[in-house]
């Protein structure tokens, strides 16, 4: 039998679920859901922050509590170490939200290519599936941007096909400077619709201008998409002008 056992409330894991609904309780008394917290830092066991975890997936009032208590949860999860990783892992690639507080965590716990390697995994696995809170998505794509990793652009490149501005965005944002010669013509198609907003058209302008694509075959399109700062060069190829 183990300590918990004597405590009452069945074993470790079980406890350690039992205080799921004190963890992720929004109203009463604060100190209920603060002391569930602590008791769970104090478990040393990956139910334990598997359940710590769920405390992201709600607000709470006042703000400044909300903010104390995350990073409360962060440090609690980050002294599990190694242990930590298999349940924040599961984390991020099956909750929509909180992407931010498991990438921050994981950022601490692993070596930047092994981060590097979830996120393209995460991309990867959501690609042409339906979120209800694309902030997952944004999140992930900019993580990604600016590293140089080959397997990025690929992972990156079919969330241009997302319905949510804010997704298509982020992706443009990513394959810029990657270069990435099939993204060439997603992007032409994609700055040719004239029914996509305006600061998409600009994004994707600006990712053909960092990328050095040539706009041969959509030329037309091109120039009646163009704004300032961006010009077409007698190359066909998008400028920025200084």
């Amino acid at each position: 039998m183990g300590i918990f056992d004597f405590l009452g409330g069945g074993s470790g894991p079980e406890k350690a679920l039992k205080l799921k609904s004190k963890v992720t309780q929004k109203y009463g008394d604060p100190t209920t859901r603060q002391k569930a917290l602590q008791q769970l830092g104090e478990m040393k066991i990956p139910e334990a922050v598997s359940v710590l975890l769920q405390r992201y997936n709600i607000t709470v009032e006042p703000l400044t509590t909300d903010a104390d208590e995350k990073e409360h949860v962060f440090e609690l999860v980050q002294s599990f170490g190694k242990d930590a990783v298999g349940p924040v892992t599961d984390f991020l690639r099956k909750n929509e939200a909180a992407t931010s507080w498991a990438l921050r965590l994981l950022e601490v716990l692993l070596p930047e290519a092994e981060v590097t390697t979830l996120v393209v995994e995460t991309l990867t696995s959501l690609s042409g599936k339906y979120l209800r809170n694309h902030e997952k998505l944004v999140v992930l794509l900019h993580y990604v941007t600016g590293k140089q990793d080959p397997r990025i652009a690929a992972a990156v490149l079919p969330h241009l096909d997302d319905m949510a501005d804010d997704v298509k965005l982020a992706t443009l944002k990513a394959l810029g400077p990657l270069k990435y010669e099939p993204a060439r013509e997603p992007i032409l198609k994609l700055l040719s619709n004239k029914e996509i907003a305006r600061r998409v058209q600009t994004a994707a302008l600006s990712a053909l201008q960092e990328s050095g694509f040539s706009t041969q075959g959509y030329r037309e399109q091109v120039e009646a998409a163009m704004t300032e700062p961006f010009f077409l060069d007698g190359n066909g190829l998008v400028q920025r002008r200084a």
